[in-house]
């Protein structure tokens, strides 16, 4: 992926220790990325109940990290992904939204009411509509964009030239460069009790794969080539687990 020119990436921190140095971790995970290519590193910095898409097991960016992200220009993007956010909820995160409050980090949001007040409160951050949306169409598209700076579109949705072709501005989009389990997820039930999960509630976290069998591929590489000539520059890509899986 390194020969792509004037195209960038934001990268996986899933599984990583917040003991790890992060730049040990990129050499060792995403070593095929030059540093100028990777415009941020997404992954849980402080616990956080608005945390959603996958559950908050332990920190994997410290403090430290981020620092050294950010002097190397390199963002973070915090997902801050739960379906469900509360007032009081947003109060409580106040101080991690304040903390790392600067130009060239992000937010990845999926409740609307969310970033409309990180917005408001906190406008150096960058705040993207998460894949969790699920936006499937352009009208959903065109709507997501009027309150979010950026749309991170399914996996499938990278394989489908003729959808991505009548998209504009595809400067405001994200597409992932490879895909895990979501690709043939027929459900998604894991995510909404991640949701529930990540706010101390006890939820039993189910795969919809026991309940609707499909093909699990492990992690799909996409062919970014025709998606460049289209005029995508912003990619997301994925860490894969030991196995070579994503899934829960």
């Amino acid at each position: 992926m390194n020969d792509r020119p004037n195209c960038t990436y934001t990268v996986s921190a899933r599984g990583k220790d917040a003991e790890v140095p992060v730049f040990a971790f990129l050499r060792r995970q995403f070593g095929f990325l030059r540093l100028a290519e990777i415009e941020s590193l997404f992954g849980f910095a402080e616990r956080s109940p608005l945390y959603g898409g996958r559950p908050f097991r332990f920190r994997e960016l410290s403090g430290r990290d981020i620092v050294q992200l950010n002097n190397a220009g390199i963002g973070v993007r915090l997902p801050l992904s739960n379906h469900v956010a509360t007032p009081e909820e947003y109060q409580k995160s106040q101080i991690l939204l304040e903390k790392y409050h600067r130009k060239g980090n992000s937010v990845i949001v999926t409740n609307d009411e969310l970033a409309r007040w990180i917005l408001r409160d906190f406008p150096l951050y960058r705040v993207d509509a998460s894949v969790i949306k699920n936006i499937h169409t352009h009208a959903e598209i065109d709507q997501a964009l009027e309150i979010y700076d950026e749309v991170v579109l399914p996996m499938n949705l990278t394989q489908d030239l003729e959808f991505l072709g009548r998209i504009a501005p595809k400067e405001r989009i994200i597409l992932f460069a490879n895909a895990g389990c979501a690709l043939t997820c027929p459900s998604r039930l894991c995510y909404p009790a991640f949701s529930r999960l990540n706010k101390g509630q006890d939820v039993e976290v189910r795969c919809s794969q026991g309940l609707k069998p499909r093909e699990i591929l492990g992690i799909v590489d996409f062919d970014l080539g025709p998606l460049i000539e289209m005029g995508f520059r912003q990619f997301k890509l994925l860490r894969p687990r030991p196995s070579g899986m994503t899934g829960f």
